[in-house]
């Protein structure tokens, strides 16, 4: 999603396009990210709220006092910044919805790759007068909260998925639809009977871990490390529902920013290697240097990564040895022992 985004959403009230909140008013900014000014004028009180910790990181140090999930039901109005996931831009509609007094405005902005267009031609066919307007790159657009909402919260509600048949999930997660055939590949080389203390780091809605717990009962403990919330929360029942004599600890944690407190005997993971669209290798190059630190002497690290990504340097450069356990046409899986 274009950074200028977070810009627009706030250009119809420097214009007055849209009359400025005033004090004593609330505001819930679904989506939230840093990156804005407030308009002169804007007195309202802003509520943000943000799931991927990164953003969250960025939003507290701005002092913008951010919350994980939204709660209250006492707003006047909602900002929401879109994704590039249409499920879980109905799902903020949807959230904003219930939390909002009928005749409430919804203000919402994206770029054309969140599907900006598409989406607010999609609102106007359901009935709602939308009017918007396009800056920084991006379009804003906004309607008023309905009386009789129930047609919309229908329509919008998030709509959870499963997995295999027993794995929770939901738009906006990574892979929400299937397992990712990239983690598939690496559950072949997975150890078997391991021991001592586990982590997954970028644990996601929890498949790996789960294999992991499967392979090898004998583990005292498996910690996830998950940046999106909603996602550790799906992984926190998929634990439960699949291997609950499994000793668990769930964390919502930024791996490649903060530090990791644990020390274990095996780290698992299957790193993210975007931010937006383009490819961030830096991203899983850090989580090696983080799974590195976190390791006992001995410990060992085991992953999946695209077969074109760097990674092998930074894994000779952290472990004293390393090395590729296998690939296939579009992956490989990778180790490093300290």
């Amino acid at each position: 999603m274009s950074r200028d985004a977070v810009k627009t959403l706030f250009h119809p009230f420097a214009t007055a396009a849209l009359p400025m909140p005033e004090e004593g008013q609330k505001v819930l900014f679904l989506g939230a990210e840093a990156g804005f000014d407030l308009p002169e004028g804007f007195g309202a009180t802003l509520f943000p709220v943000q799931g991927f910790r990164p953003h969250f990181r960025k939003l507290e140090a701005a002092r913008l006092d951010p919350s994980a999930f939204p709660e209250g039901n006492d707003f006047d109005m909602a900002l929401i910044l879109m994704t590039r996931h249409r499920g879980e831009n109905e799902a903020l509609v949807a959230e904003a919805v219930g939390r909002l007094p009928a005749g409430a405005l919804i203000v919402m902005a994206g770029a054309k790759e969140d599907g900006v267009q598409s989406f607010r031609k999609r609102i106007d066919m359901m009935g709602f007068e939308t009017r918007h307007l396009a800056k920084y790159h991006a379009q804003a657009f906004w309607f008023a909260r309905p009386a009789d909402a129930e047609a919309l919260m229908t329509a919008f509600r998030k709509k959870p998925a499963m997995v295999a048949e027993r794995f929770q999930t939901a738009p906006g997660m990574f892979s929400h639809k299937d397992i990712d055939q990239g983690s598939a590949f690496l559950t072949r080389y997975l150890p078997k009977g391991a021991k001592g203390q586990a982590a997954d780091f970028g644990a996601g809605w929890g498949y790996l871990s789960v294999v992991l717990a499967e392979n090898s009962p004998g583990l005292e403990g498996i910690d996830l490390y998950e940046a999106d919330y909603d996602s550790l929360e799906a992984a926190r029942a998929n634990m439960l529902a699949n291997c609950p004599s499994m000793q668990t600890r769930l964390f919502w944690h930024d791996v490649a920013g903060e530090e990791i407190r644990g020390k274990y005997d095996l780290i698992i993971m299957n790193p993210p290697f975007h931010e937006g669209h383009a490819t961030e290798p830096s991203i899983g190059q850090a989580m090696i240097r983080a799974a590195s630190k976190a390791l006992k002497n001995g410990g060992q690290l085991v992953m999946v990564a695209n077969r074109g990504l760097p990674y092998e340097p930074v894994l000779a450069e952290v472990f004293k040895s390393s090395g590729e356990t296998a690939r296939n046409a579009r992956f490989k899986v990778l180790w490093g022992k300290k």
